[in-house]
Order: C-alpha cells, then sequence, then structure tokens
C-alpha cells in the first residue's frame, strides 16, 4: 500500500487511526485517552466551527461561556440526568499540591475541597442554576444562548475524533416561554445541523427521534441525524434535545407569564463535537488518503511548480502569483508548494495524503503551450487545461467536486439501506455489508436492548415523518406500527 497506510479492505479500524496520524490531524497525548489536534486537523475544525457559528448567529443564537467546574450537588437535583453520566464523570477534590521534602510533588491532604468539583461532561447544571438569575418574567424570554467549549467524559476505550476523554464541542441551552417554542427550536436546531452535514460536510443524513433506550439523559425528547460510514457503521452526527421543565423544575426556574401566571421555563439543548471530524474522515476518504469537501478544506488548491532551471522557477512563479490573486478573488484558499527540499512526486504524493480537493502542476512544457495539468482529488481525474480562464474553471471544479461527493456518499447510503422483515435477515445484513436496516420492532426497552445484546445493533433514529405500516417485530413477533433504522454504530 502507498505511504505506508492500511487499506480499508484490510482493516478499516486500523485504516482510519493510520489516517489520522499521518494526514497530520492529531496524535495522542501525554494523558491516556487525551488527543492533540494538530494545526491541520484543527484548521478543519476551525472551518466547521466558523460555518456553524454563522448558523447559529443568523438563527438568532449568541455565544456565551460557563465555567468548566460544576458543583457535585447541582448532578444531584435531576435525578436521570445524573444517572446518565455518573460513570463518566472526572472529579476534583483537592485544590493545591505541596513538596513532601523528598523532592517529590504530591497532593496536600489539607487541601480537600469542602464540596467535590466535576470537570464538565456537558453543562445544563450549571447553566440552569445561572438562568435562575436571569429570568423573571415573559419578558426575559427566550434565551438563545450556545457555548464553544471542552468537555470531559472519562472513556475507557478511546479512538481519536471518535471517542476521546475531553473533546471540542458547542453545547446550545436555550429557555422559552412555552412547550410550542421549546419543540420548534429543538426542530430548528435539528434542521441548522442536517444543513450544515450535507452542504458543507458533503454527508447525507437521516434526520430521526431516538428512543426511549437511546435518549439524551434529562430529556423528554431527542432529534438526531445519523450517518453511514464506509463500513457499513452509523455515526451520531448531532442531537437536539427537548428537555420539558425537567431543569427548570429542578433549579427552580420560574417566570411570570403576561397573563401574570407564575411557571416552570421551558427548554431545550443541542450540540456537535470534534467526531465530526472522524465522520468527515471515514465518509469520504479512500486507501490514498483524505478526500477533504472543498468547503472544509483548509487548502482547497496547490500548485505545485516542476523546473529545472531558475529561469524556469521565475516565469511558472509570475504564472502561479497571477492564479493565486485570481483564485483568492474568488474566496479560494490556495497554496504555492515552491519548497526545494522535495521533490515534485512527494509533493503530490502529500497533498493527496492530506486530501486537498485541486492540484494544479506547471512545468516548463506548460508554459510553452499555454496550458497547466489539473487534477482532482475525489476521482483523481487528470486533464490538460489552458492557463486562460483557469480560475474560473477551478471554482467551477471545486462546486461539482462538492456536489459530487455528497452523491457518491448518498448513493452509498441508498445501497446499504435496507428492509428486512426477518431476525435471520437482519442479522444476516449485520454479519455481512452493514448498513442502516429498516425493520419492525416493537416499541419495547426490552426488546430493543435483547436485540442490541444479540447483534451489537441499536435503533439509531426512528425517522422524522415515517411511514406507518403494520407489521410484527423481527425479534418478538408482536405487533407494530412502523419500521425503524437499526445499525451497528460507533
Amino acid at each position: 500500500m502507498s505511504k505506508g497506510i492500511t487499506s480499508r479492505e484490510t482493516d478499516y479500524s486500523q485504516w482510519y487511526n493510520e489516517l489520522v496520524v499521518k494526514a497530520d490531524l492529531a496524535e495522542h497525548s501525554a494523558v491516556r485517552g487525551c488527543m492533540v489536534i494538530k494545526p491541520y486537523g484543527y484548521a478543519i475544525w476551525e472551518k466547521m466551527q466558523a460555518a456553524l457559528d454563522k448558523m447559529f448567529k443568523d438563527t438568532g443564537h449568541s455565544n456565551a461561556y460557563f465555567p468548566l467546574f460544576i458543583p457535585k450537588s447541582f448532578f444531584s437535583k435531576e435525578a436521570s440526568h445524573v444517572e446518565g453520566f455518573a460513570t463518566e464523570c472526572a472529579v476534583v477534590t483537592h485544590y493545591r499540591l505541596k513538596n513532601d521534602g523528598n523532592g517529590q510533588i504530591v497532593v496536600d491532604e489539607a487541601a480537600k475541597l469542602e464540596e467535590e468539583l466535576i470537570v464538565r461532561p456537558t453543562s445544563e447544571t450549571i447553566i440552569w442554576n445561572t438562568y435562575r438569575g436571569w429570568i423573571e418574567s415573559y419578558r426575559d424570554l427566550p434565551i438563545l444562548v450556545n457555548q464553544w467549549a471542552n468537555v470531559v467524559r472519562w472513556e475507557m476505550r478511546t479512538r481519536l475524533f471518535l471517542r476521546t476523554a475531553e473533546f471540542l464541542w458547542q453545547e446550545g441551552h436555550t429557555a422559552h416561554a412555552t412547550e410550542e417554542e421549546a419543540v420548534a427550536e429543538a426542530n430548528k436546531m435539528l434542521e441548522v445541523y442536517a444543513d450544515f452535514a450535507e452542504n458543507w460536510m458533503a454527508l447525507p443524513v437521516v434526520r430521526g427521534r431516538k428512543s426511549e433506550n437511546e435518549r439524551f439523559a434529562g430529556a423528554l425528547d431527542t432529534l438526531c441525524i445519523e450517518a453511514l460510514m464506509q463500513d457499513g457503521k452509523a455515526l451520531q452526527a448531532g442531537t437536539s434535545h427537548f428537555l420539558g421543565q425537567n431543569f427548570a423544575k429542578a433549579f427552580d426556574v420560574k417566570f411570570t407569564s403576561k397573563e401574570g401566571k407564575l411557571d416552570y421555563v421551558w427548554a431545550t439543548s443541542w450540540g456537535v463535537s470534534t467526531r465530526l471530524l472522524g465522520a468527515l474522515i471515514m465518509a469520504h476518504s479512500d486507501d490514498q488518503g483524505l478526500v477533504l469537501p472543498p468547503q472544509l478544506a483548509p487548502i482547497q488548491v496547490v500548485i505545485v511548480p516542476i523546473y529545472k532551471q531558475d529561469a524556469e522557477k521565475q516565469a511558472i512563479g509570475d504564472l502561479a502569483d497571477r492564479v493565486m490573486t485570481e483564485l483568492k478573488a474568488k474566496g479560494v484558499s490556495v497554496k504555492y508548494d515552491d519548497r526545494d527540499t522535495q521533490r515534485p512526486g512527494f509533493k503530490f504524493a502529500e497533498w493527496e495524503l492530506k486530501g486537498v480537493p485541486v492540484r494544479i502542476a506547471i512545468g516548463a512544457r506548460d508554459m510553452e503551450n499555454g496550458t497547466v495539468e489539473l487534477a482532482r482529488r475525489d476521482t483523481q481525474h487528470k486533464e490538460t487545461v489552458a492557463q486562460s480562464g483557469l480560475a474560473d474553471r477551478v471554482e467551477r471544479l471545486l462546486a461539482d467536486m462538492q456536489r459530487d461527493i455528497y452523491a457518491k456518499a448518498l448513493a452509498f447510503r441508498d445501497s446499504h439501506t435496507v428492509e428486512v422483515d426477518s431476525y435471520d435477515e437482519f442479522k444476516a445484513v449485520l454479519d455481512g455489508p452493514g448498513g442502516f436496516v429498516s425493520a419492525h420492532w416493537d416499541g419495547t426497552v426490552e426488546t430493543e436492548q435483547l436485540i442490541k445484546e444479540e447483534t451489537k445493533a441499536t435503533i439509531r433514529c426512528i425517522p422524522l415523518n415515517n411511514k406507518q405500516e403494520a407489521g410484527v417485530c423481527i425479534r418478538t413477533g408482536k405487533p407494530s406500527a412502523q419500521r425503524v433504522l437499526f445499525a451497528k454504530a460507533y
């Protein structure tokens, strides 16, 4: 395998792990379960952040920041919430270190906190304790706040971007005067996430509702977008939760309505994380390296000169400068790789590995003929084109690539979404090609758990606007009113 990357067919998991590291996206840190996001990987996250942040602000939200540490007592106020996160919490018990006299730094046992602090696994509790001081009447509502932050969930089995003890995310937390407003907010943000996934990540997603068993701890309803990776496993790409009045009641957040009635506030929360980088890699990339949709590529175009004489280098450089100026004027990010420490072949392989969408190679013969070589990363198609009108051609090509990458992922998902009517069929699909399996389920937590234990598949979602049809549960034979989507998942 070129560049030393294991092929997807040989070992998909190993392919992913190697690609994340060799494409310079991230690496494991000295802290077990945590990662260092390297500049190239962080540049992709910054593009994701910028796009999402604009979408949040365009829908009326503002950014704020809340503490990293949450008093342990806050988690006791909402029983189902604390139960959902209890096993994943990192706990701060002391506030000082000291020298033990033998040159060793130890915890000062005299500096024990009166109340332990939890390193935030999510911020509902600290935020709703804060909102109590912000809200008195309907005039203070709605509160539409988002936070960009890091969180900690103490994972024992980790994988870069997909599951780490510490990760980056955004979490929206909104407060509303009515149930209808809160439900509308949860649905609106689900659409924002779906829009981002499909139009920026080129990632087709299924919009759906989580089963009771998979619902967010403390929520009355969890909406989600689910995507399918190239190995046939699903990945939850974003969630939006209708929290009802659970957290308002837990933290005594009341408001006076227009009618003068005192009532509890209605809430939502919603979030996506750096696991979207994992989704981006697994949905599109190939055995040669990353395949990045142009909308999220830190470098959309790389220009590589091929020359033997200094005079050739100068002429090619002048052309590259003109092309870069024209591309930048169109909002295209472009890099001229004129390093003299590496040969052109090495540069081609490096930028292919990093997933740069378009490569322009310019040699001495191109300068004579008024041409360049244009290569697109997704299909690896190369063609010789005229230098004139090059910027316009590249702009169109980037738009075509964004659409084509989405279309390829959609075709894969559609071909790996199957309906089954028996448990044997169900297990055969999961043990074979995988993918989304549409099957009848009797609606009980017990049956869902049984299926999970026997097959490792979970209900990824109940698709929104799902077709209602009479059937029987594949596992129990009991009546069912609709099919749901099962899959093995990350």
